[in-house]
């Protein structure tokens, strides 16, 4: 059964660890998300951008497989499907979806229209007993078309958004999606600890994990981060694994050529890159 992220986060903020959200893009990723979860005893968020959505046929279809993996694979770890930078409309889609938790991205409206789009949708899963996720100051980088530009959030702007009953807040800290530039000036703590400061118990979201070395992964969680997004560092290890099998010619030995075959390398990849950032966050043998 699908829950809502609420549990998880704050569990994670009281422990001083984060809950990793890894996005899916087909069965595989998912399929070898969940496992490793159960596998490390670990809560975990599943990630689906509305491009990702759209491609594995809508919101629907995506509730449907999780929920049916979640069954038949036996998972018992919590296990939240959250919509990653959604707009207003995907937000509704998902949550007629079936999906247990959505993020409304508002961060790109004059805060006025934040604050007013976000209030509703947290009255609709207040009402559903959803988890809902808002932003503040755009973050860095490009996912699904969507950029901006390494930017830093207001902590004032994010108290008000967070005193709207948001179960958990993303807010531009100089983190960027994708992969980081070699002039990254690395993550503003300063900043970090001002919201936290006003912000006080809500978990808070660092977006665009990969890239970002270890040691300032630690330090954000000790300074209330509770939720970190993994999604690049996923696609670049299921790559890399697909592309050494293929130049390995293994693909043309007997029936290498199966999908099963040749996605296994990938898969196994995900599993690993996950099973390594579940440890990093300290969220293993937490569920």
């Amino acid at each position: 059964m699908l829950v809502s992220a609420k549990e998880m986060l704050t569990k994670a903020k009281a422990g001083h660890y984060a809950v990793g959200q890894f996005n899916i893009n087909n069965l595989e990723w998912t399929k070898s998300i969940l496992l490793t979860a159960q596998e490390l005893n670990s809560p975990v968020i599943l990630g689906v951008s509305e491009g990702a959505g759209k491609y594995m046929c809508g919101f629907k279809t995506v509730a449907a497989m999780v929920s049916a993996m979640v069954d038949e694979l036996n998972i018992t770890v919590p296990v939240a499907l959250h919509l990653d930078h959604g707009s207003y409309e995907g937000a509704k889609k998902c949550i007629e979806a079936g999906f247990s938790s959505v993020m409304f991205d508002g961060s790109h409206y004059p805060i006025e229209e934040n604050i007013e789009k976000t209030k509703e949708l947290v009255a609709i899963c207040n009402e559903k007993g959803l988890s809902i996720e808002a932003e503040v100051g755009s973050i860095g980088g490009e996912e699904d078309g969507v950029i901006g530009a390494g930017e830093v959030a207001d902590p004032d702007e994010c108290k008000r958004i967070a005193d709207l009953g948001v179960t958990m807040l993303a807010a531009g800290i100089g983190n960027i999606h994708g992969k980081y530039p070699e002039n990254w000036a690395g993550l503003r703590f300063d900043t970090l600890a001002a919201i936290q400061e006003k912000t006080g118990a809500m978990p808070l979201v660092l977006h665009g994990g990969t890239g970002i070395p270890a040691d300032m992964i630690k330090k954000a969680i000790s300074l209330g981060v509770s939720k970190i997004n993994v999604n690049t560092e996923c696609q670049l290890s299921f790559a890399a694994a697909t592309r050494a099998y293929i130049e390995a010619g293994k693909d043309l030995q007997g029936k290498g050529f199966d999908p099963r075959k040749l996605l296994a390398p990938g898969a196994q990849a995900i599993c690993d890159t996950v099973k390594e950032k579940m440890e990093l966050f300290g969220s293993v043998g937490k569920a």
